[in-house]
């Protein structure tokens, strides 16, 4: 576990805390020393030789070979795409819809997994969603739907909208079990506990570097298990998903041969400069201390929220990093905390406050000094008013 001294060390690398209390990981992480730095360095090398690109892409290959350590992949399992968005789109377009139909997903995922995937519909894509109850949706809602007919099961790990943590193990084996592949979206998880993709046994996993991996958007990756790579043809694809991409020829379709048949134009070098150091700094703090820190303060803020009678969203038994209040006005809520140098952020009637390694149990009083201060605009339990 993290020493309070420690957490204050690493708080100290991010300059929003010297005004304010950042409690929004989940929509963006804090910039850290380390991440400007990394911009610095892209600038400096702009201005020194104008257009270094073999410098830049070795950074590229580098930023993969990094990703590919931090969720335990080999780097030709890893594509690096401008978003996830780009990611699952390649990976529908290189699927056919003919012997299996079936895509199966929770109501939980954030939009774009679901626009995706309906726009195969015209492809003959059959997209069937596992209904939620309340604030969750057990595996058993999945095993309703999935069959010999289904080709993929995309799954969100930590849910956008209420915290909620998806049976990645149980529902990724009933697919398994009927050889229907699985993508798991991890953009609400990874960063804040370590990622194994091959111990979770995926097909496909998707994340990106703007929230608890704590770089900047327009960044992201996409890890395709290797027995799959030969088969999986992708249409959406461009001069960097080819063999040889500096070979200049337009006349020749020539996939890569690894993952990197995802990508497509030009890389995203400031952001590569950018992102890698977010990621290689949560390896350097440990991703188990990070875990363990995100869980004592997911558990604190829901308890103290439970002992007040709060309604919350997020499971009670929630390791984190997100912790959803139910509102009767989240705006008003958010403006609230903001008035009290909180950043936080809200989706419906939930108030959204995520954690991170460098946040405390002072961030999580402060905020509940807030609610304190506005139940009015908060539900509550019916026994609270007892």
């Amino acid at each position: 576990m993290l020493t309070d001294k420690q957490v204050c060390e690493i708080r100290s690398r991010f300059k929003i805390f010297q005004s304010k209390i950042y409690l929004n990981s989940c929509s963006q992480g804090a910039l850290s020393d380390v991440v400007e730095n990394g911009f610095n360095d892209y600038v400096a090398s702009w201005h020194a030789q104008g257009s270094p690109w073999e410098t830049w892409v070795e950074r590229y290959e580098a930023a993969r070979t990094a990703f590919a350590r931090f969720v335990h992949a080999s780097p030709d399992e890893i594509a690096i795409v401008t978003s996830v968005s780009a990611g699952i789109n390649g990976i529908a377009s290189a699927l056919n819809f003919r012997e299996r139909r079936k895509v199966v997903m929770g109501e939980f995922e954030f939009p774009t997994m679901g626009h995706v995937w309906l726009g195969q519909r015209v492809r003959g894509a059959d997209v069937q969603f596992a209904p939620a109850e309340g604030n969750s949706i057990e595996a058993a809602a999945y095993e309703k739907l999935i069959d010999c007919k289904t080709l993929i099961v995309p799954l969100t790990h930590v849910c956008f909208k209420n915290g909620f943590r998806t049976d990645v193990a149980t529902i990724t084996q009933m697919a398994h079990n009927v050889g229907a592949m699985v993508m798991l979206d991890d953009y609400q998880d990874c960063g804040t506990r370590p990622v194994d993709v091959k111990a979770m046994d995926l097909d496909f996993y998707v994340t990106g570097t703007l929230k608890y991996l704590l770089g900047p958007p327009g960044l992201a990756f996409l890890y395709i298990r290797k027995e799959l790579i030969p088969s999986l043809a992708p249409t959406v694809t461009g001069w960097f998903g080819q063999a040889n991409p500096f070979a200049y020829d337009p006349l020749r379709f020539d996939l890569s041969p690894t993952a990197r048949r995802f990508e497509s134009g030009s890389p995203s070098v400031p952001n590569v400069y950018g992102a890698m150091p977010g990621f290689q700094m949560l390896e350097e703090i440990g991703m188990d201390e990070i875990a363990a820190h995100v869980q004592k303060l997911a558990q604190s803020l829901l308890n103290r929220a439970r002992e007040l009678g709060i309604v919350t969203k997020t499971p009670a038994g929630s390791v984190g990093p997100l912790v959803v209040s139910q509102c009767g006005d989240s705006s008003q809520l958010l403006q609230a905390l903001a008035q009290s140098g909180i950043v936080a952020s809200n989706r419906f009637d939930g108030l959204r406050i995520s954690f991170h390694v460098y946040n405390t149990l002072d961030d999580v009083n402060a905020v509940v000094e807030v609610l304190k201060k506005n139940v009015h605009l908060l539900a509550f339990t019916p026994a609270s008013y007892d």
